[in-house]
């Protein structure tokens, strides 16, 4: 008989359920979007039962579409939003307030006073995170200073912490367990990732309650079971990853100097580093990958802030195309960009840049330049931005990239991708199954459910859709490189 896994991949937008079966395949999806809040200008929430909610409906809604019962699904993988942030009472179950995402700025102060009081170094030696408000742990002191009662509460025990997966899990089994897995702990300042545990003397620096955190778990193991009463049969959880890790999972980048990059809004690349933490000296984070069998596996990983949401501009702001498909055919339409850089750094540069004041420039403009010259340099900036990151991989880790594993929106883009390879001079391979990221999550379920043996086996049902190869002249390589190096300049302020 086949057998068929779960994914739950929760992500900051929508929520959404995959089942696969054995040989990777996706029987059947479900989507629905849930509301964003903006409270106050540089906030970011949502609402804790919106992503429950959501989460539920399409997980019931794929199982029925796959025509199969609860008693056929194996195990449950989840995948989830990193960073955001949940804290509910234990009692009651009930959210003391809104979940503070991942993306939220609110905690800004604190962390200008965390490094002020020198302490830069100690958290991301311990934590191989820097201080951000992108990550939980100034989101739960934020909480506890904040809203009414929660201090309180937490000091007695009473009140729970935990990012989405927690959230998920705790009500998917009643309220039986509250558990997390060693990538989404490593990824709230408060776990430390040498000793793969909860960092006492940093939770006294945030003032946060040991009480309130949930046990870390391994990635791939038998976590709880759901009710009965939600699928009709329990389901075991056994599976769960952060979004960005489940993706390296899902590509089977299994051995050390393997990479993937997902191509969405933004860029998220993550490179196996192995059973050694590799420290960045070039504006990367480490985080720990997964841990399968009390084996810990790390990675480094650098973020481009924004990719796709470079071509979305082109589209929505400055009409220079209808629909995103059409920026391949105006960058074709051209032999080269005549000179023309765009630095999307609308938000700022990312890594390995970190300059959070830059502000994007198009340069090089000519009387000859046209909007598809513009259009060609938007895309081309998509991939002159990855290989910076690329670059900052090897030098940290001394490891030579050969492959890198695509996925996301962007990566229908041919232009794109063989613009990447001859820039990276790398082989760029693009999966069959292009939902890297659930079928991640459901590959760790399957790894402790029985569905699968070991790595190996999953490794041969991974099968690789489309390959991009370097054609590019070393000299023209280097010339347009330099021309980017100078268009980062520029745009630094």
């Amino acid at each position: 008989m086949k057998k068929y896994i779960m994914s739950l991949d929760q992500g900051t937008t929508s929520s959404r359920c995959i089942i696969f079966d054995e040989s990777a395949n996706a029987v059947s999806i479900a989507q629905k979007e849930y509301r964003q809040i903006f409270p106050h200008e540089g906030w970011v929430e949502h609402n804790p039962y919106d992503i429950l909610k959501t989460q539920l409906e399409v997980a019931k809604k794929a199982l029925e579409e796959s025509g199969l019962s609860a008693s056929q699904i194996s195990g449950i993988g989840i995948t989830n939003q990193r960073e955001t942030t949940v804290v509910w009472n234990k009692e009651t179950g009930k959210p003391y307030c809104n979940a503070i995402v991942w993306q939220c700025r609110r905690t800004a102060d604190i962390c200008a006073k965390l490094k002020a009081d020198g302490l830069e170094q100690m958290i991301k030696e311990r934590t191989g995170l820097v201080i951000d408000p992108y990550f939980s742990a100034t989101k739960i002191k934020w909480i506890l200073d904040n809203v009414p009662g929660v201090r309180k509460d937490a000091e007695k025990g009473l009140a729970l912490f935990g990012t989405v997966d927690s959230w998920l899990i705790w009500n998917l089994s009643g309220g039986k367990c509250h558990a997390t897995d060693v990538s989404n702990a490593s990824r709230t300042m408060l776990f430390n990732i040498n000793t793969m545990s909860w960092d006492k003397e940093l939770l006294k620096i945030f003032d946060i309650p040991y009480k309130m955190l949930p046990k870390v778990v391994d990635s791939s193991c038998v976590i709880c079971e759901t009710q009965k009463k939600i699928f009709g049969s329990s389901i075991k959880i056994c599976g769960v990853a952060g979004d960005q890790q489940a993706a390296l999972f899902g590509h089977g980048c299994f051995n050390s100097g393997e990479c993937k990059n997902t191509y969405g809004t933004g860029c998220f690349l993550l490179m196996n580093t192995g059973k050694n933490r590799v420290n960045s000296e070039f504006g990367l984070i480490s985080s720990v990958a997964w841990r399968i069998k009390k084996e810990t596996f790390y990675a480094l990983e650098g973020s481009v802030f924004v990719a796709g949401a470079a071509i979305q501009w082109l589209r929505d702001e400055m009409n220079l195309i209808s629909y995103s498909a059409q920026s391949e055919e105006a960058a074709l339409s051209v032999n080269d960009t005549g000179g023309v850089y765009l630095v999307p750094a609308f938000t700022g540069l990312g890594a390995p840049y970190w300059q959070p004041e830059a502000r994007g420039i198009i340069c090089g403009l000519t009387r000859g330049t046209n909007k598809n010259h513009i259009i060609r340099a938007a895309l081309e900036s998509l991939a002159y931005q990855t290989n910076d990151v690329l670059s900052a991989m090897v030098s940290d880790s001394g490891i030579k990239i050969s492959t890198l594993e695509a996925d996301g929106g962007a990566t229908e883009n041919n232009f794109l991708m063989q613009f990447q390879a001859d820039i990276s001079q790398i082989n760029i391979k693009l999966p069959s199954c292009r939902e890297a990221t659930a079928l991640g999550a459901a590959l760790l379920a399957g790894l402790s459910c029985g569905v699968y043996n070991d790595l190996d086996e999953i490794k041969r049902i991974l099968i690789t859709d489309k390959s991009f190869s370097p054609k590019i002249q070393d000299e023209t390589r280097g010339k347009l490189l330099r021309g980017w190096k100078n268009a980062i300049e520029k745009c630094k302020i």
